[in-house]
């Protein structure tokens, strides 16, 4: 299989799927709580509640579905919505969580490139910014679309086609088509200008067959102090057909998205004590910018122009970049039931991506003329990326007496690239909100990546004393191949070899990845479980987190020596589910080994210049216990009230060893906690709905957060609130479900520190010369984004 070519792939997944297609099925389907679960989003008792505790599962799972997107804005991304559930932390600058370069997840101590996320069983990649083998879940999937979305904490099943889930991973299903002809409209305006409106049309079921199509459009400011180009746009196309009879459900799946999103400054705690926390860009100030500029360029005829105090010229920038993500994304699948005791899914994927960054940098411009006097201290950085993926997941099911057997394959094929261009010749300012056109003047470096990943599992469930008791083991074999190669690139100038990213290939593999677990029903609504669980991680791509993303000098001395990350876990827990009450108590211990830590000599102002190359090493491991807690009580029709409770230790088992310019140093990290890991968050969800009246108050607490390896730097633990209210009029007319909402996000507006750059982590950020930096200041390390303040929304929906 590894030997096909991506146009094989592509005619042996659908042969695969038009084969399975021709069986004449004899059954109705049906999954098993440990796949993909079927669309709940018509389940009036599930959709009612907050959250659904995994009941049956040999693992930690909780279930979020559509009723707890209510708190919050429509369009906010499924993904940010996670954080009230136990051990998530979910961070975004922006109150939609949508915006590439903030978006983070923190889940254990795992953060989010360690995770797995699939949608409807199609991998989505690891959530890195830097895309390079998916896409994020608000690219891929409008939130209204949302069936349910189920997390497992800790252990994510053998059948999760990842290659990143150390961890957990997400599996979020997208909601079926319904049954009856209609339209939904939404219109929401808000802070910050923002600007969405939702449309959804369902064809209603015709003899088997079922539609729906859906659009979104939505615009929003920056809300920090920048007041010209710093609009965010996005559009997004989903549309879903199916089919069903008896044993057969075959489905086709479509996401176009385009987003457009103006980005945020990158603070230090330095920065945020000198200007404040809505630091943003000079634009539309074009000649203080230049004059700026101009002090770090030594050859421009600009004048320098200082920054006033307290200000400094590093500090400075027009704007602080545009972001910019094209993906095309599209599954067909089938599920037929051969038998009564035997199923096969079959599903063929094939996701695009063209990407981009532009950001305007100091450096000189030259016109072209033989006058310098035209010249100016600015350039463009432009950086492209693509993705191109086709993947075929596939999987076989058989009962027979009390053991269900399940075996499954995932081959996926992908070519990935990453460039970074300089234009050198900038007359004046424009919106760098577009695909630059033209040739640029030099390259940095070009790097295009072939991947071939191939993963197999099987699995046996036992279930015995009635069901009271299931037992499932079983492995799973994972193979990953990265080829990379240096480009020379569009640019007029190729990348210099000391800039120049390598050419090596990296493999990662295990054939055997063991899982086990054991549920039982002790008595009526009281259940025990117990798993354990290794995984590794294939390695990262990407241009920032990926070891081939280095000089080929570097890669000649470490390429050899990289091992891929690994983890054990093991984790147990008790449910107790029965009426108006649902409590999940867990507790786990993980082995995180071989963990790859990026090595930069500069500044992190100034990690991306020429001779700021990257390099990468194992940097020993890390050792994660905690426990959790979650409760739903539902003690009336009208009243909801989910609590949840997490404890996490995750220290580092080593000091680290750290190169410093010629020299290296061992650093005292033995025993400290894990950059970006708070040992203890609470979160509480309030929720009533009377007859068209609905409100929800959610409140998350997260302790203390580290950002120095060796905990000398760190930012306070932090309370935030979200409120929502809504009030649904029924029927008016021709009008059905027409229903007005108000959310108010941050809603004590309690600035923060929200997502961190876990590229730029440092071992310290005391002013020592820890970085290489000779001009250390204490706080310098530009590693987070701020919060968005107070916003507020309203929303009106109407059905038809």
């Amino acid at each position: 299989m590894t030997d096909l070519s991506r146009r094989g792939l592509r005619r042996h997944a659908f042969a695969v799927l038009l084969a399975s297609a021709a069986l004449t099925p004899v059954a109705a389907y049906a999954q098993d709580s440990t796949a993909v679960a079927a669309d709940d989003s018509d389940n009036s008792d599930a959709s009612s509640n907050i959250v659904v505790i995994g009941s049956g599962q040999t693992r930690s799972v909780s279930t979020l579905v559509p009723a707890n997107l209510e708190t919050l804005p429509p369009g906010t991304s499924v993904q940010k919505a996670l954080n009230f559930l136990p051990g998530v932390m979910a961070q975004s600058i922006d109150a939609l969580g949508v915006n590439e370069q903030s978006l983070s997840l923190q889940v254990r101590g795992f953060s989010t490139t360690h995770l797995g996320y699939t949608l409807d069983g199609m991998p989505l990649g690891d959530g890195a910014y830097n895309n390079y083998n998916g896409l994020t879940i608000s690219r891929a999937l409008i939130s209204e679309n949302l069936g349910r979305a189920d997390l497992a904490t800790g252990i994510a099943g053998l059948g999760i086609p990842s290659t990143s889930n150390l961890g957990g991973a997400l599996t979020y299903v997208s909601s079926d088509p319904k049954k009856d002809l209609g339209l939904s409209v939404s219109q929401t305006v808000g802070s910050e200008d923002s600007l969405r409106t939702f449309v959804r049309l369902d064809t209603g079921e015709h003899g088997g067959f079922s539609a729906y199509v859906s659009g979104q459009y939505s615009q929003q400011d920056l809300f920090v102090n920048q007041p010209a180009w710093n609009k965010s746009t996005g559009k997004q196309l989903n549309a879903k057909v199916q089919y069903k009879a008896d044993g057969i459900k075959i489905t086709a799946f479509a996401d176009l998205s385009r987003t457009n999103q103006a980005d945020d400054a990158y603070l230090s705690k330095d920065m945020l004590n000198r200007l404040g926390w809505d630091w943003g860009g000079y634009a539309p100030n074009w000649q203080r910018y230049l004059g700026v500029a101009a002090c770090t360029v030594t050859t421009t005829p600009i004048a320098c122009a200082a920054a006033p105090a307290p200000q400094k010229n590093a500090d400075v920038t027009f704007t602080n970049g545009q972001i910019l993500r094209n993906d095309n994304l599209f599954y067909l699948s089938g599920d037929f039931d051969l038998t009564k005791s035997l199923s096969v899914h079959t599903q063929v994927y094939h996701h695009n991506d063209k990407g981009a960054g532009n950001n305007w940098i100091a450096g000189l411009s030259n016109q072209g003329t033989t006058s310098t006097a035209d010249d100016l201290p600015v350039q463009i950085r432009d950086t492209r990326y693509t993705i191109d993926r086709t993947g075929v997941v596939g999987s076989v099911r058989w009962d027979v007496g009390f053991n269900r057997f399940e075996a499954g394959l995932w081959v996926e094929q992908n070519t990935s690239s990453a460039a970074r261009y300089i234009w050198t010749h900038v007359t004046g300012p424009f919106d760098l909100g577009q695909f630059l056109e033209g040739q640029p003047d030099t390259a940095q470096w070009v790097q295009q990546t072939k991947w071939k990943t191939q993963q197999f599992y099987v699995q046996d469930t036992v279930k015995l004393f009635d069901d009271a008791l299931s037992i499932d083991f079983g492995f799973k074999s994972t193979y990953s191949k990265s080829n990379a190669y240096a480009l020379r690139g569009i640019a007029k100038a190729a990348p210099p070899a000391t800039t120049q990213f390598a050419t090596g290939a990296l493999t990662a593999k295990d054939n055997f990845l063991p899982e086990v677990g054991i549920h039982w029903q002790v008595a009526q609504g009281h259940e025990l479980y117990a798993s354990y669980a290794e995984n590794m991680a294939m390695y990262q791509g990407g241009f920032k987190l990926g070891p081939q993303s280095v000089t080929q000098t570097v890669w000649n001395q470490q390429g050899a020596t990289l091992k891929p990350e690994t983890s054990k876990s093991l984790e147990g827990g008790y449910r107790y589910v029965s009426g108006p009450l649902q409590v999940s108590l867990s507790g786990y211990h993980v082995k995180f080994d071989h963990r790859l830590l990026q090595y930069n000599p500069c500044p992190t102002n100034q990690q991306q210049n020429p001779g700021c190359g990257n390099s990468f090493h194992n940097a020993g491991s890390v050792t994660s216990d905690g426990a959790e807690l979650g409760i739903l009580w539902k003690p009336t029709s009208w009243l909801n009230w989910y609590n949840s409770a997490s404890l996490n230790k995750t220290t580092y088992d080593q000091n680290l060893v750290w190169s410093l310019g010629t020299t290296t140093a061992v650093l005292p990290t033995a025993g400290k906690q894990q950059v970006d890991t708070p040992k203890t968050m609470l979160a509480s969800v309030l929720s009533v709905k009377q007859a068209g009246f609905s409100a929800s108050l959610q409140g998350k607490y997260t302790g203390r957060r580290y950002y120095t390896y060796t905990n000398d730097q760190s930012f306070a633990p932090v309370t935030t609130f979200d409120f929502g209210m809504g009030y649904d009029f029924g029927t008016l007319g021709f009008v059905k479900n027409a229903k007005l909402s108000l959310n108010v996000t941050n809603l004590t507006n309690k600035r923060y520190a929200a997502n961190f750059d876990n590229s730029v982590f440092a071992p310290s950020d005391s002013g020592v010369v820890a970085n290489g930096d000779s001009n250390a200041v204490a706080g310098d390390v530009l590693v987070f984004h701020a919060s968005a303040p107070r916003q507020v929304f309203g929303t009106l929906s109407v059905g038809f």
